[in-house]
């Protein structure tokens, strides 16, 4: 199939001068790429820890999904960096480090011809793309879908201009990439600072104050253990453990609704005042508060709402996050395949009560070290949200190089 041409028509001051008049042709990325399967490189132990060296890694949200001993097939991306890509979301990420992989269904990219087609630049035209993934739609896509779509190479008939283009346009999206990794980073340290601390300032001597269990000072229960009939006109959500986030209940597309008469039969009223959520199924341990959505709880979803006057809303929050408590329940989980935390281990869950206003100093001070890890509107995440917002708009600009006519 013969490449696409277009000359060069950018109104981009800077790519004019960069691209100095050359044609840009559209090639097939098939072509400008090649994949291999992660079959030798997967993974077989389930167990992974911290202290292991090598990564295991998803294409998706999640990327490193924990770290390994395995040391045989271990993919030298740190020798020779490329792309995997999940087959069936399209999620992709820029592999530099050794690794091994979970899953088969991902294919890993690497250029066709390192002298005529820069792979990280690929990989960041790779990003401009829209999503087209079709909810439930399970075909591979890398083979029946990206492999025919066209991605846009300057000169190809001059590889040493072509990549010295290609070059140029890589060290400015590197340099607004390396600028968010910075503040990720800085995040990500500050994260453990803050742990900590929480940690630290919600441990107590034995005798120093009073322990009480859950089940005292709290009504607590969990959600429909079943199905609901779903309405998507619906006006209450219903959510699982997996919609609790950073303190939050949050909805996506994929959040199913139900209607009045579904909230009527199998709803709970609570008050913001006094209700934290926490997830017991299958993912454990996911705090939040109740802001007064219309929600419907789904099984995976314990409520706890406080009764008693010693104890602080804010305070069983943080109390809920620290070692101590995932270390409970850790030890009183049950299942096989898919893990549970009973309500009879949460209501006997005994834990720290000083007095109501140390409580309220002890929040206080947690609360501006949460406000700088999670807050979207100051902190670091806020300042990190800016500086993707900043790559993206660069990325798209240095790479909207003009369709060819036959597609236009």
């Amino acid at each position: 199939m013969e490449p696409r041409k277009t000359r060069k028509t950018q109104k981009n001051g800077f790519m004019e001068k960069l691209l100095n008049g050359v044609e840009v042709e559209w090639l097939l990325l098939g072509n400008v790429t090649q994949y291999e399967q992660p079959t030798k490189y997967l993974v077989k132990s389930k167990k992974y820890d911290d202290k292991f060296d090598t990564p295991v890694l998803t294409a998706g949200k999640t990327f490193i999904l924990g770290y390994t001993d395995e040391i045989e097939g271990v993919n030298k991306a740190s020798v020779n960096p490329l792309i995997i890509f999940d087959d069936f979301t399209t999620a992709n990420k820029w592999v530099d480090f050794d690794f091994k992989a979970k899953s088969s269904a991902m294919k890993m990219i690497s250029s066709s011809d390192e002298t005529k087609y820069s792979l990280k630049y690929i990989y960041y035209w790779l990003n401009t793309l829209p999503s087209e993934l079709i909810d439930g739609d399970h075909k591979r896509q890398w083979i029946s879908n990206y492999s025919n779509k066209r991605v846009p190479i300057p000169c190809p008939e001059n590889p040493k201009k072509s990549l010295e283009i290609q070059a140029e346009i890589v060290r400015i999206l590197d340099k607004f990439t390396e600028l968010t990794a910075e503040l990720t980073a800085e995040l990500t340290a500050r994260k453990k600072q803050y742990n900590y601390y929480r940690d630290q300032f919600l441990s107590f001597e034995e005798g120093e104050v009073e322990w009480k269990t859950l089940g005292e000072l709290c009504v607590i229960g969990d959600g429909l253990h079943g199905t609901p009939a779903y309405d998507d006109n619906g006006d209450y959500y219903f959510i699982n453990g997996n919609n609790l986030e950073d303190g939050k209940i949050v909805f996506t597309e994929k959040t199913k609704k139900v209607n009045d008469s579904m909230f009527e039969k199998h709803g709970i009223v609570f008050k913001a005042e006094n209700t934290v959520f926490l997830s017991i199924n299958g993912t454990i341990g996911n705090v939040s508060f109740y802001e007064n959505e219309k929600i419907v709880l789904g099984k995976s979803v314990a409520f706890f709402k406080i009764e008693s006057s010693s104890l602080q809303l804010r305070y069983l929050f943080y109390f809920l996050q620290t070692d101590f408590a995932k270390r409970y329940f850790e030890s009183n989980k049950t299942g096989s395949t898919i893990k549970n935390l009973g309500l009879k281990a949460l209501r006997a869950f005994e834990i720290p009560i000083p007095p109501i206003a140390e409580q309220a100093r002890i929040v206080a001070i947690l609360d501006k070290f949460d406000a700088l890890t999670t807050s979207l509107s100051e902190g670091l995440p806020r300042e990190i949200q800016l500086r993707q917002k900043q790559y993206e708009y660069y990325r798209d600009l240095l790479l909207s190089f003009p369709k060819p006519e036959v597609e236009a």
